[in-house]
């Protein structure tokens, strides 16, 4: 045990919780900094919104990758060498210990390289008298498997939150799906941003009893309709029916299948993308192949303050994945007026369940997403309906759920509960929140 541990406070004898703020350890690869501020950005969006509830703290464990200078490796390895070892962002301190990551074959070593970094932050913090009711991971792998490591060395509770890819592609290969079924094994409780990942983790192994479905939310302060449409539209030079897709350039973004499904519909249509990635040379290339060049343009890496303006302007976002655990741009976009054209993968359905926020795709190529996006175009909803549906995916309830969750597996830590195979909060019987549905 290395100090990090503090006993959770006990119910009083008339039944009222003491109410001093629990102290959350987050540890997640995936959050924003200062060299990449929208990477993980989804995480960081939770954090502050239970943070705002004013009964957590948080103090953020990133870890970025480290290698020896002059060693091939992704562009955006390198960008991260000049991320702070400590930056504060919205009020939260944020330090990102540095751990080995080796290209193209570390995916296996890659847990004990996290756990390993992160105990040495861990213990620093110790030593400079910081203290934790609980750790908060991101990413059942590798991060969560650190994580889960950690909590076991720390003697804290782990809550781990499934988010995709972790969950439906990386247990297709043999060692991360061992390490994968043994840290939801032994964590004390996981988390799913959607009912299919839910289910997802139940396959894996997952005990239903400690799994949670808590979806993401948007900030609705934030993404909202612009004041002045016209004026966002006539920044942007947009005169005619504009549909937009945003996420980073890679494959599983579809974006293809959007630049294609362009080439299907009336002229006057244009699309935006934003986003960056290693494919953005190869989408150029596509739209200038297809005659499109002067129908697409790429707006590159919009920071996450500005997208609302760019939402407002769009006439539909198009989101044409083919894996997601929770779209994030779905809500945001449906947040400032702008409807939706949604790939049928599981998750979305969870998203798009309304005409009011838009279509679902009957399948996910240029030729149904075309075709739902003429329908969409042909009778968009009201903007104010779709504002209004997505103001009932607010964080409210994703924040209250968190916080019934750290609470409950805080006690039955700090109660002395048998860990599960195991974890206290399934040791106490922890009440499980519904999956929640939009």
């Amino acid at each position: 045990m290395d100090g990090l541990a503090a006993a959770q406070p006990q119910d009083s004898e008339d039944g009222a919780a003491a109410r001093r703020k629990l102290r959350l350890l987050t540890f997640s690869t995936l959050y924003p900094n200062a060299a990449l501020p929208n990477h993980g950005v989804f995480v960081e969006n939770r954090l502050r919104q239970l943070v705002a509830t004013g009964a957590v703290t948080s103090t953020v464990l990133a870890p970025v990758p480290w290698y020896p200078a002059g060693v091939p490796g992704p562009q955006a390895w390198r960008r991260l060498a000049t991320v702070p070892a400590l930056e504060q962002r919205h009020g939260l301190a944020v330090h990102h210990p540095r751990y080995l990551a080796i290209p193209r074959i570390g995916m296996p070593a890659a847990p004990a390289l996290l756990f390993a970094a992160g105990l040495l932050a861990a213990r620093r913090l110790a030593a400079a008298g910081h203290r934790f009711d609980a750790i908060d991971a991101h990413y059942v792998y590798p991060d969560g498997v650190a994580a889960v490591q950690l909590g076991r060395r720390l003697g804290l509770p782990v809550v781990v939150t499934a988010r995709g890819s972790d969950v439906t592609q990386l247990p297709d290969y043999a060692l991360p799906r061992r390490m994968i079924r043994w840290a939801i094994r032994h964590a004390d409780a996981l988390i799913a941003v959607s009912a299919a990942l839910g289910a997802r983790l139940v396959d894996l192994g997952a005990d239903p009893a400690r799994v949670t479905v808590l979806r993401n939310g948007v900030d609705l302060a934030q993404f909202r309709p612009p004041a002045d449409r016209a004026a966002a539209r006539a920044r942007l030079g947009l005169d005619g029916p504009t549909l937009l897709s945003v996420g980073h350039l890679i494959e599983r973004k579809g974006h293809d299948r959007v630049i294609a499904a362009l080439k299907l519909l009336p002229a006057a249509v244009c699309l935006l993308v934003v986003g960056e990635g290693p494919l953005r040379g190869a989408l150029e290339a596509q739209a200038a192949a297809l005659g499109l060049a002067a129908r697409v343009r790429f707006l590159g890496g919009v920071p996450h303050a500005e997208l609302a303006a760019v939402y407002g302007a769009a006439d539909a976002l198009v989101l044409a994945s083919s894996r997601e655990g929770w779209a994030n741009v779905l809500l945001e976009a449906m947040a400032c007026g702008t409807p939706v054209v949604a790939s049928p993968i599981p998750g979305n359905d969870e998203v798009v369940r309304d005409r009011a926020a838009g279509l679902m795709a009957t399948a996910n190529t240029p030729q149904a997403i075309a075709a739902a996006a003429l329908r969409l175009l042909a009778a968009p909803p009201a903007r104010a309906t779709t504002r209004a549906y997505a103001e009932q995916l607010g964080w409210m309830p994703t924040s209250t759920g968190q916080l019934r969750l750290f609470e409950h597996i805080c006690r039955a830590n700090a109660a002395g509960s048998a860990r599960p195979g195991g974890g206290a909060a399934a040791a106490a019987g922890a009440p499980q929140a519904a999956p929640m549905r939009v």
